[in-house]
């Protein structure tokens, strides 16, 4: 059961829902022994935020349709502040009442107590879903699909740091000392050694994320010294981005217990690569779950081409919603192998959008832009409805490539800035995805742009302070 309240539902409407989705957490948390509850609500930049609530205080409350937050939560900055701006952040915060999804349900396996996660849609004061609200942007995408029986799916693959502990930002991250006692100084792709290394605290993540359900396939040791990357199993996005918020949370917490940080940053170590989360996507029949990206003779369909053009075409555009910091920039660059450009190619990673060897059934493309660091939800919808605009104006893509996209022009954004003014004036997105989210998330990112300009470097101290 997923909770949804529709637009024009009556109160009456409104309270069997409530009823209804208390009765579905009450039947879960009584028979998973859940003591507490921590729901969560995700903001604008993937930050959970939310309650921590006795799972029979969690219940009354849906039931009784009190359950409420502060509006001010989903649009908090990066660093704890809001927008100059009283239609985004208003200054009175009105409280926003917050809905439980039943099909978010997870153990929260980090806990000593039995407790669960459950992800909550928040709703104004007329019932009213938040429109800004990363989640919904999301399901707004996956609607879209469906209103012409399709069914999008994604993989996503996500890679991360661990580092050694760090308590002053002056200080560069350093890698962190493995099971040998030495720290790794040496690029090790795919290393089995390297990966060994780290080996409780992967066994302790794959554990408690089978506990929490999680529908992870395999890892790696990637390319940065301790740089792991886990890869998800194809599904429905929205379940998808809900895991990977709850994986951040998990693997975060194991590594805390293992004496060092993890970091998805995009960009944390100025001598490693960054860290990315490539999204592998396709669009199925509704009607009898073909693959789309096929025709029945095996080759790539028109659709499929469409997709890819769409990408190609609207991605530049839309890149903060899947690079949304200063720092993300910094990993799009060739000599860290990611990509500069929206080039495709057949099994080519150096391109933006690489197309796997596959099979009909699994044909598909591979999104390799966005960054670690982005909010999954938002990510997700970057990519899928670039891809559905593709679809619906029948667009054709640039020619493959063969060798390296790097020797091609790069037309991806270099600076957040640059990225924000783009954003401004992606017009067949925006009348997709509503003017008020465009607003609120580009407030967002100005004012975390402005905190960023504020704060002088240790690069310009060191060339600057005694030469210019």
């Amino acid at each position: 059961m997923s909770a949804s309240i529709p637009t024009a539902a009556t109160a009456s409407e409104r309270r069997a829902l409530f009823g209804e989705t208390a009765q579905a957490l009450e039947t879960w948390l009584v028979s998973n022994g859940i003591v507490e509850v921590e729901c969560m609500v995700p903001d604008m930049n993937g930050i959970v935020r939310g309650k921590v609530l006795p799972a029979a205080k969690l219940v009354r409350s849906v039931r009784d349709g009190t359950l409420k937050i502060a509006s001010s939560i989903i649009v908090v900055t990066l660093t704890g502040g809001y927008p100059d701006d009283p239609d985004i952040a208003p200054f009175q915060d009105p409280d926003v009442t917050l809905l439980p999804d039943p099909s978010s349900l997870r153990v929260a396996p980090y806990f000593k107590v039995p407790t669960a996660v459950v992800i909550a849609d928040p709703y104004d004061r007329d019932f009213v879903p938040v429109d800004i609200f990363p989640r919904n942007i999301l399901k707004r995408v996956i609607a879209l699909y469906a209103a012409r029986g399709w069914q999008p799916v994604m993989a996503p693959e996500i890679e991360f740091f661990l580092t050694a502990p760090n308590t002053d930002p002056d200080i560069p991250l350093k890698p962190p000392i493995g099971r040998s006692g030495r720290a790794e100084t040496a690029s090790e792709p795919y290393g089995l050694d390297a990966i060994n290394e780290f080996e409780e605290i992967i066994d302790r993540i794959y554990e408690h994320s089978e506990k929490a359900g999680l529908d992870l396939d395999t890892m790696i040791h990637e390319s940065g010294a301790a740089q792991l990357e886990i890869n998800f199993a194809h599904g429905d996005p929205l379940r998808l981005a809900d895991q990977v918020v709850l994986f951040k949370r998990i693997v975060r917490q194991v590594a805390l217990d293992h004496g060092m940080y993890a970091t998805f940053m995009a960009k944390p170590m100025d001598d490693q690569p960054g860290s990315a989360m490539h999204l592998h996507q396709s669009v199925v029949s509704l009607e009898d779950g073909s693959n789309l990206f096929a025709d029945a003779d095996g080759k790539d369909s028109a659709l499929f081409r469409n997709h890819v053009a769409g990408l190609q075409q609207h991605l530049p555009q839309i890149a903060a919603m899947f690079a949304p910091n200063v720092n993300s920039f910094r990993r799009m660059r060739p000599a860290y192998d990611a990509p500069i450009n929206v080039q495709w190619g057949l099994d080519n990673r150096s391109c933006g959008l690489r197309v796997p060897i596959s099979d009909a059934a699994n044909r598909r493309i591979e999104n390799r832009l966005p960054g670690a660091d982005a909010n999954p939800y938002l990510s997700m919808a970057a990519s899928l409805v670039a891809g559905y605009l593709g679809m619906i104006d029948a667009a054709e893509p640039r020619a493959q490539i063969e060798g390296s996209a790097y020797r091609l022009a790069r037309t991806l954004p270099r600076t957040l800035n640059e990225a924000l003014d783009r954003f401004h004036h992606a017009k067949a997105v925006k009348a997709l995805l509503g003017e008020d989210f465009f607003a609120a998330f580009s407030a967002i990112k100005l004012a975390e742009l402005e905190a960023y300009q504020d704060v002088v470097s240790a690069w310009e101290r060191e060339h600057l302070l005694l030469k210019v």
